[in-house]
């Protein structure tokens, strides 16, 4: 019996956990947001204030291991986090990004990161982005025949 579709719904309730911890810190979060590189943060929000946050969740020690995309990210937002379970080898993780524990209902900050501004033409995009990809979302649920 193969443990993927039991690390992939790990990391779907760690992802949830995550996206209500930054809903609590005022951050509006979507999972799976995709840049304009491809690439997928697994969960990105932004503030009131515009500021961009995006957070790679790591469910395992191998997941953190086999997946090294994490640093193509942080041009992409002002603010980088891992998010991990409680029982997460944290000394794995790069000591100048953030660090939040999570579970499927919350989590909490352990270290933040030093700030890094997004450039002002790259964050109109951002944002833009964001919000063609939550209006497209919120599209498909009220409307599904009616996406393109």
């Amino acid at each position: 019996m193969s443990n993927k579709p039991i690390k992939k719904q790990t990391a779907v309730a760690l992802a949830r956990g995550t996206a209500r911890l930054l809903s609590s810190l005022g951050y509006i979060p979507i999972t799976e947001f995709s840049l304009e590189t491809g690439r997928r943060v697994d969960v990105f929000g932004i503030a009131k204030n515009g500021s961009l946050i995006a957070v790679e969740v790591k469910s395992t020690r191998e997941d953190f291991l086999s997946d090294q995309k994490w640093p193509e990210y942080l041009d992409y937002c002002d603010q980088f986090y891992f998010a991990v379970p409680e029982m997460f080898p944290d000394t794995l993780l790069p000591q100048d990004q953030g660090l939040m524990k999570v579970d499927e209902f919350t989590g909490v900050i352990i270290r933040a990161p030093k700030p890094s501004p997004v450039k002002p033409a790259r964050r109109k995009a951002i944002l833009t982005r964001f919000g063609r990809t939550a209006a497209a979302r919120l599209r498909r649920f009220t409307d599904p025949e009616g996406m393109l």
